[in-house]
């Protein structure tokens, strides 16, 4: 083995010596500290911000998990440092063809109920793989999230909306809501669910999940660090990076009015409006499926396993 420099091993495992995998790990970390360190500090302040704070509040992943660096399989970590790892019940340890240790994942560490979930989430990816994309939605789930409501049932009522209650209604109501995503239609309000062309369940996910939707593109990041540690960290925040700029267009878009935080509002109430959005969904669901097909690949890798 060569000092410093990556190198492959017989049976397809790269071997990082240490002087590699360090720096690698310390990109990770300041790579993730531009979204981690100012919601951490916003935090400590009691402060909240409508639009970041979505990603580490909706998303049951802590600021410090984000941070963490994995190779990911097929990857063999060598150096003392190395050895931290093991903290982790999917490393071992094992010993390279000239003797030395190393420490790596193990793929077949995965218990049998997260073998089931891999399973399905497969062939979730494989579908929306194959399934065509629909772009038709306009971003109306945020409408139908506070059509109807009281000023003191709004999510974010901290922000004025772009209209008043019932012009907001009439909006709502003029338009067909073509909402996919049930994990958006499940916070519909009562009187707007009916008005879904769709009516979505936990268990019909499968049957409606589809690439265009900006919520199906942000849940990549939902699937990446649910396959912790297996998913290589550098694709985590890959997807953490794409479900970033989807929440800006996600709540641009919104009735909410967050000009004064530097989002113009995109009005998809107006011909112009739902032309924006839609080119900003069609080049999401681009730059989401090389991050989808990197998913099924680890999703196909630990099953093999």
């Amino acid at each position: 083995m060569v000092a410093g420099r990556e190198v492959n091993a017989v049976g397809g495992i790269t071997i990082l010596p240490e002087p590699v995998w360090l720096p690698r790990q310390s990109a990770h970390d300041a790579r993730v500290r531009v979204w981690t360190d100012p919601h951490q500090a916003r935090a400590s302040r009691g402060e909240k911000h409508p639009v970041h704070d979505f990603l580490f509040s909706y998303y049951a992943f802590r600021p410090a998990w984000l941070k963490r660096w994995h190779p990911g399989p097929d990857v063999a970590l060598t150096g003392e440092s190395a050895r931290a790892f093991l903290r982790w019940s999917e490393y071992r340890e094992i010993t390279l063809l000239d003797g030395s240790p190393a420490v790596t994942l193990d793929p077949a560490a995965l218990p049998v109920h997260r073998r089931v979930f891999v399973t399905w989430l497969r062939d979730l990816l494989q579908t929306m793989q194959t399934r065509p994309a629909f772009f038709g939605c306009f971003g109306l789930h945020e409408w139908a999230m506070v059509y109807r409501q009281t000023p003191d049932e709004i999510r974010h009522n901290a922000y004025p909306l772009r209209y008043p209650p019932d012009a907001l209604a009439r909006i709502v109501e003029a338009a067909p809501i073509t909402c996919t995503h049930f994990d958006a239609f499940r916070f519909f309000t009562p009187p707007a669910r009916p008005l879904n062309r769709l009516q979505p369940t936990r268990e019909t996910t499968p049957q409606h999940e589809q690439r265009g939707c900006l919520h199906a593109g942000m849940d990549l990041y939902k699937w990446s660090f649910k396959l912790a540690p297996f998913t290589p960290s550098e694709l985590v925040a890959d997807c953490f990076e794409l479900a970033c700029a989807i929440r800006e267009i996600d709540m641009r878009a919104s009735p909410y009015d967050l000009a004064a935080l530097g989002y113009p509002p995109i009005a998809i109430e107006t011909p112009a409006g739902r032309a924006e959005y839609e080119t900003h969904q069609r080049a999401f669901a681009t730059r989401g499926d090389p991050l989808r097909a990197r998913l099924l690949a680890l999703c196909e890798r630990l099953l093999a396993a």
